[in-house]
């Protein structure tokens, strides 16, 4: 009888305690490759959203570049309401009799309303949601000197409301599934100036007089399930897919665009905007016409591309340290994940070594009777081996079983989570601070390891109870009780 079938035969002697031990063993095997796998997929989702980020923030920053012109006016947070409609004299609010025609007042009766409750979404800096305006009201800007063109713009959200919880407070916000963009598709407007994405992906672009089409990011795409060509609905309403463009800025990862008078339609806010571009002869007059629109709209907010370049450049600032910091928590992660796989490597090695001094002690009287009929040192040292060997591989094919199922579970709990400020949709930049999406999952790479693993850990754990089995002598262990 070879000395494989005597170890899987003794092995087989002892159901109850080799498989308590395989178990044992398993788990072990299970902690050491899954705690890799955590490290790895940390690493991994650092990257991925570091090289997200800076990618976004360097097509974002060029975007801005280009705009250098163009100054961005929308109604301020605590005007909401303002500018709905011009009364005429006879129409005056109660107790203001002969108000001049040019007094703005609040009127909800000539707000359209929109179509999805909360819809009105903010622009890429944002970060909140935007409030409507008659865009009647605002006529007077195109004539202000050094205005070369103006472009309104009705920007849409439509989604889903989330509820969250932040620093002990609840609340609802807008997490939108894309963003609908009206824009004027006139050739004086889309000719000459910079309001339409310019990395068309598939398809073309919009062009002076397109109605009833859609321009889709690759993120649409998706979400409609929709390419060039087909068809989609969009709040009831078909639109035909002419064009997807890919990303060139934070604020249009989730946007399609369409013709003004179509995003009015769609929305029921025919009349309505949510903000202008203005754009100026020259970067020159830029400050200037800022402040004349400021003086002439108090209401209004008004920023320009260089104010946008100095937020981008200190959100950038911002977000380089805290990818510092979470750098340094990988570290950490990292030096932990060495210190508990070192502690998994010397419980495993003690478990064989205990198991097998057991079993040497156990069965000195057969350990000499095998010396006494001729057996040499050699041959029962590499039996007591070879059993430490089997149960350890068993032991592995259990682990890698465990960890294949659990390493997700296994990881969460032995290694800290790595926190890193990241983008969420409709928000703007670094709007919230959410943990790294990491899913741990065993690789082929860590499954050979942890055969090699067990096969070395075996081999050591057997190797003194192995060693020792061999030096007995057969006349001692004859009289062995």
């Amino acid at each position: 009888m070879g000395i494989v079938t005597r170890a899987i035969r003794n092995i087989s002697r002892r159901k109850m305690r080799a498989l308590l031990v395989i178990i044992a063993l398993g788990f072990s095997m299970a902690i050491m490759i899954s705690i890799p796998a955590g490290v790895f997929a940390n690493q991994e989702a650092a990257q991925d959203l570091t090289d997200n980020l800076s990618n976004i923030i360097s097509q974002t920053g060029a975007t801005i570049n280009q705009t250098l012109t163009q100054i961005e006016c929308s109604l301020a947070p605590d005007m909401a309401g303002y500018g709905f409609s011009r009364p005429d004299i006879s129409t005056t609010s109660p107790g203001q009799p002969g108000q001049a025609p040019d007094v703005r007042v609040f009127d909800p009766s000539q707000f359209g309303g929109g179509a999805v409750s909360g819809m009105f979404g903010g622009g890429a800096f944002a970060g909140g949601q935007a409030n409507p305006m008659n865009e009647s009201l605002y006529t007077d800007i195109s004539s202000l000197a050094g205005v070369a063109a103006v472009a309104p713009i009705l920007q849409a959200s439509q989604g889903q409301n989330v509820t969250m919880e932040r620093m002990g407070r609840t609340y609802t916000r807008l997490v939108p599934d894309y963003v609908i963009e009206g824009i004027p598709l006139t050739l004086e407007v889309i000719d000459n100036y910079p309001i339409l994405p310019t990395n068309i992906t598939a398809g073309r672009n919009l062009q002076a007089g397109d109605s009833g089409v859609v321009l889709l990011s690759e993120n649409n795409s998706a979400f409609f399930e929709a390419g060039v060509g087909d068809s989609i609905t969009i709040l009831d309403q078909t639109f035909t897919v002419i064009g997807i463009h890919g990303t060139s800025s934070v604020s249009d990862l989730t946007t399609l665009y369409m013709n003004l008078s179509d995003a009015q339609a769609v929305t029921n806010n025919t009349g309505f905007i949510t903000s202008l571009k203005v754009f100026a002869e020259s970067s020159s007059l830029v400050t200037q016409i800022s402040n004349e629109i400021s003086s002439l709209h108090p209401e209004l907010t008004v920023s320009t591309a260089q104010q946008r370049l100095d937020q981008l450049t200190s959100l950038q600032t911002m977000y380089n340290t805290t990818l510092e910091n979470a750098e340094a928590s990988l570290g950490q992660t990292q030096a932990l994940a060495i210190q508990e796989i070192l502690v998994v490597i010397s419980a495993t090695s003690l478990i064989v070594l205990f198991v097998m001094l057991y079993t040497v002690r156990e069965r000195t009287k057969e350990i000499g009777t095998l010396k006494a009929i001729g057996f040499s040192n050699t041959t029962v040292m590499s039996q007591f081996m070879l059993e430490g060997v089997l149960l350890s591989l068993m032991a592995g094919v259990v682990g890698i079983a465990i960890g294949v199922i659990a390493a997700p579970t296994l990881s969460s709990l032995l290694l800290p989570s790595v926190n890193l400020f990241g983008t969420t949709s409709g928000g703007g930049f670094f709007a919230n601070p959410q943990p790294l999406s990491a899913t741990a999952a065993v690789n082929p790479q860590l499954i050979l390891l942890a055969f090699g693993a067990s096969l070395l850990l075996g081999a050591l754990g057997s190797l003194y109870p192995s060693w020792r089995a061999a030096k007995i002598r057969p006349a001692e262990a004859m009289k062995y009780e």
